[in-house]
């Protein structure tokens, strides 16, 4: 069935603009008057973690333009992993030479960076240990974590290491999963030639939404990344009721409108008081019966610069978990995944 969507106007600033993180959305809860997660880290790097892959290659170019776009300094992070008990053993292994390779790999990356991004502070790191517990330390000292995502499978859709799916189920700031081979004009619309160009504006922020528990944090971080590409806002919610609901008694269309109309305007009330904290956002609501994560896959699948979903961060017995729309999300969308903790 049919979904409502809304599209509700804001004030663009002039295209092709390049500005640090807006200053005047760097702010509380809207509540309680508390810091945000999100605005408590507005000045700490943006880190990236790096390896000898081309999915890691992808996340460093991207995590450089995010940190030319927050005016914020990158921090490039190598996690050297012990050797595996037999590659040590052996007579052949010379861990002075791995470790040369790691150091170069790490110089060539931020001297690189400095080439292509020269408005970007970036410095590089070396660490020894196991990476996922390394890369979620530096992801707590991060405004933004950033990491690869392998290439697609036709049977399983994009391939998230263990390394990257460990970090983002325990990271207590937002972790961004960048696929091999993205490239900056991906994350753009075509231009009046019809070519994939960066010099087009931005396509759109995507944002899933649980309308039954919103969070300052998860809506903050989607509205300032769409104020700082000065792309529009889609915020999608899925809503679900048994389809035997609307099969054998007279009525069952004027049940699903009524139904339809108020998680409308239940997810409108939830962002109304973003859309005035963000004016100049242009947000679209698109509210639609069905499952959440197919339905966001579906709207994200060919046409978002960034999509943006939540993880909550309470425990569970056997350890920390992600939830299946995050899931299905970084496993099948190909635009960079943001991953928000919030409680």
């Amino acid at each position: 069935m049919p979904g409502h969507l809304q599209r509700v106007p804001g004030r663009r600033q002039a295209p092709g603009a390049v500005r640090p993180w807006p200053r005047r959305h760097r702010g509380a809860n809207l509540e309680t008057g508390t810091l945000t997660p999100e605005a408590e880290t507005m000045s700490a790097p943006v880190t990236v973690g790096l390896d000898d892959s081309p999915e890691s290659r992808a996340a460093v170019e991207w995590a450089a333009r995010e940190a030319l776009l927050r005016g914020l300094p990158l921090k490039i992070v190598h996690v050297e992993e012990p050797a595996p008990v037999r590659l040590a053993q052996s007579p052949l292994w010379d861990p002075g030479a791995y470790r040369d390779r790691a150091e170069r790999m790490v110089r060539e990356s931020v001297e690189g960076v400095r080439l292509r991004h020269p408005g970007v502070e970036v410095t590089g790191e070396r660490r020894s240990g196991t990476a996922a517990d390394l890369l979620g330390e530096a992801a707590g000292r991060a405004g933004l974590l950033v990491l690869g995502s392998r290439g697609h499978s036709a049977l399983s859709g994009f391939l998230v290491g263990s390394v990257s799916l460990a970090v983002v189920a325990r990271a207590e700031r937002p972790v961004v999963l960048v696929r091999a081979g993205e490239q900056a004009a991906d994350e753009h619309m075509m231009d009046p030639a019809g070519v994939p160009s960066a010099a087009a504006p931005f396509r759109p922020v995507v944002l899933g939404l649980d309308v039954d528990a919103p969070d300052d944090t998860l809506l903050e971080f989607a509205f300032a990344a769409a104020a700082l590409r000065e792309a529009p806002l889609r915020a999608v919610h899925a809503w679900w009721v048994a389809p035997t609901s609307f099969h054998g008694f007279y009525g069952d269309d004027d049940l699903y409108d009524s139904l339809a109309r108020g998680q409308a305007d239940h997810l409108a009330t939830v962002l109304r008081p973003w859309r005035r904290k963000f004016p100049d956002v242009d947000v679209t609501e698109a509210t639609r019966c069905g499952s959440a994560a197919q339905i966001l896959v579906d709207d994200a699948r060919d046409d978002a610069s960034l999509v943006v979903v939540g993880r909550r961060t309470r425990t569970r017995p056997l350890g920390a978990h992600i939830g299946h729309v995050t899931h299905a999300a970084l496993h099948h969308i190909a635009a960079p995944v943001a991953v928000v903790p919030h409680g």
